[in-house]
Formats: C-alpha cells, structure tokens, sequence
C-alpha cells in the first residue's frame, strides 16, 4: 500500500490525495515467476488496506503455482474459490492488480507489449487531460484550460457535481472553459456519479450549446435505467463503466442503451482479461472504448490493443503517481501517447519511489 504528494498547475499545496481528498492510497502488486521474471499491477484508493490483505492472505495461496500465461484459468479459479456470487468492490480490485501484473509477466516472456498481446491494433493513441479540479475558481480554470491546450492537448476534461453552487455553477464553469480554449478543442464533463436524473438533465440543457464530447458517469450509482431515460433526453453523448468490477455490470449499461462510451478500467473491472471482453461486447454494439478512472499507463495498453479503443485520460494526479513509481515513464507529446516498444507494460520501476512511497495500515 503506498501513498504520495502530487503538484497540480496553478494549485501548490491545494490539492490533496492525487485528485480528491480520499484519493490518497493506491495498491502495488509485484509478481514474481520461479523464473525470476517480475511483474507489476496496481489499483486505486477504494479500501486500500482491504485490497492488500485480499492479495496476501486469500489470493495467493489460491493461485500460488499456476502459470501466468493461464489468465482464464486464473481468473476462473479466483472466481470458484474466492468470488463465487460474482461480487465486485475489494475482491476485483484485487484482481485487477494481480492480473495487471500477469500480463506484464506475459508480455516479457514472450518479448511483447502488453498493447500486442491485446491485439496490437496501434501504436499511438490520443490523450486527453483531466485538470478541471474543483479547487481551481473561475479564472484560474481558465488559465489552466488554456495552459494544457497550449501544452499541446486537444481534448480536456473537467469535474462536475461537487461545487456548492450545484449545476448552474457547473454550467458557468464549463462555459468558461469553453470560452477559454475556443471551438476546435474536445471538452468533457465529469460528474463521478454525484447527480440526481433531475439535476443531470438541468444541466445537460444548460451546457447543450457548448459542444460536449462525453459527459462521464453523471448519475447515481451508474444507475442503467436512469442513465438510458438521460440519454434520451440530451444531445451530449453519455460515458460510464469505469468502476464497475466486472462484466456483467458493464453488460447492463450497454444492454440499456445507457451509454455513448463504455469504460472498462483495468485497474479496477478485473484487469486486462476482464477489460477486453468488455471491449469485445462494446464493439458487437458498434460502441468506443475510451479511459475514464486515470491509471494512463497501465490503461493505454487496452485503448492501443483492442479494435475499438479510443481516448487515454491523462489524468495530472495518476501520472504524478505513475512519474514517481516508474523511470522515464511515456508522455503525450501533442496530446499523443507513444506506447513504448519494450516488453509487458513497457515501464521500469523506480525501486527508491516504491519504497519511499510505501505506508503500513
């Protein structure tokens, strides 16, 4: 288990956690073959203690042995032994991890990039920056807007939901940035499921004018039903799925029609066997993949190996984390993220990060 401070534009000292207050711990699982081959997983703040104590005391001995290639056979064993009634929360994040790092045990075995053994689909995929924190007041949302498009993003997106003057403040705020950047840049709203169907849909209307690419898990609960009734109700493309633990969640978004973009994390859906199925059920619907929830590095692997993948979110609190865990790890250049030509996730641990960011319960 492991924490650390981050810098945001314009916020010294503001933001706490890598993006939100409870957004402070983060899971590291290391992976080692009897053949000295190493891999690395990791997953976000959601009971972070618990997740550590799943992989230690339940996870491994059940999987203690097997190949790290058998991912299906992996996943079906965690699923018989420890997850029989398809939970998710501590139990897929868990997963997640351990699966994470397999398939970067794979991908040196075999001299491969985990975006090849996904299916290889491309090699570049564009990014969009995730910057419009709450912290931040009007002005300064502009300056930061106009900052990361100069920085050469094309596609940004902002939180919503959380500010006491509820949508119309949201409305304002997206506005502003949209008078920031101009017309040619893709602006996203996020609310992180923090709205009623009412006050979604108030501010769907507000905003409808200012060209919205997506807005991102609006309502309660990621609730399905309500989720399709706004979708039929707005203009601007709905997306969601990022936190849901696995498939069948995922199915039912898709299944209602709730959603414009699905969004399969592997961090938290069940890793990268997990998060191309879900792609594959996209695709049969004629549906993007794009990355909400952050974790770019491990994420871009699933956005450039499967058919339909789409944006990777830059989001500035996970890739502060992933520049203190990682050496030299990949960065946009013009809003575009090159995966790295190197085996399994492509990324050389920074052993003096982990360990210095390393905390006890």
């Amino acid at each position: 288990m492991h924490t650390t401070s981050i810098e945001i534009p314009l916020l010294a000292g503001k933001v706490a956690g890598y993006g939100r207050e409870e957004q402070k711990l983060f899971v590291v699982c290391e992976v080692e073959t009897d053949e000295g081959i190493v891999g690395y997983g990791l997953t976000g703040h959601f009971l972070a203690q618990a997740v550590v104590a799943a992989l230690e005391k339940h996870f491994l001995p059940v999987v203690r042995d097997m190949d790290p290639r058998d991912v299906e056979a992996i996943h079906q064993r965690v699923a018989a032994k420890l997850n029989p009634r398809a939970m998710t929360g501590t139990v897929s994040m868990a997963l997640s991890c351990l699966d994470i790092a397999l398939w970067d045990i794979q991908g040196k075995q075999a001299g491969r990039s985990v975006t090849r053994l996904l299916g290889g689909c491309r090699e570049r995929v564009p990014a969009y920056v995730t910057f419009g924190f709450p912290q931040y007041d009007r002005d300064q949302l502009a300056e930061a807007a106009r900052l990361h498009v100069a920085n050469g993003f094309r596609s940004l997106k902002t939180v919503v939901g959380v500010d006491k003057g509820g949508w119309r403040e949201d409305a304002a705020r997206v506005r502003v940035i949209r008078e920031a950047v101009g017309d040619d840049i893709d602006l996203m709203m996020d609310a992180n499921y923090l709205f009623s169907p009412v006050e979604a849909k108030l501010l769907c209307r507000a905003v409808e004018d200012c060209d919205i690419t997506w807005f991102e898990e609006p309502l309660y609960q990621n609730d399905a039903r309500a989720l399709a009734d706004l979708r039929r109700s707005t203009r601007i493309p709905l997306a969601a799925g990022q936190m849901e633990g696995h498939r069948w969640r995922l199915r039912e978004l898709v299944e209602h029609q709730a959603v414009d973009i699905l969004q399969p994390n592997c961090t938290y859906c069940g890793g990268y066997t997990e998060a191309r199925k879900a792609a594959h059920l996209a695709q049969t619907y004629n549906l993007p993949i794009a990355n909400g929830g952050g974790w770019p590095l491990f994420n871009m692997h699933t956005m450039a190996g499967l058919a339909n993948g789409w944006l990777v979110e830059w989001h500035l609190g996970m890739v502060s984390v992933g520049e203190t865990l990682f050496i030299d790890p990949p960065r946009p250049e013009n809003g575009i993220l090159t995966i790295p030509d190197r085996p399994g996730l492509g990324l050389e641990i920074d052993r003096d990060g982990l360990k210095d960011t390393r905390v006890t319960a």
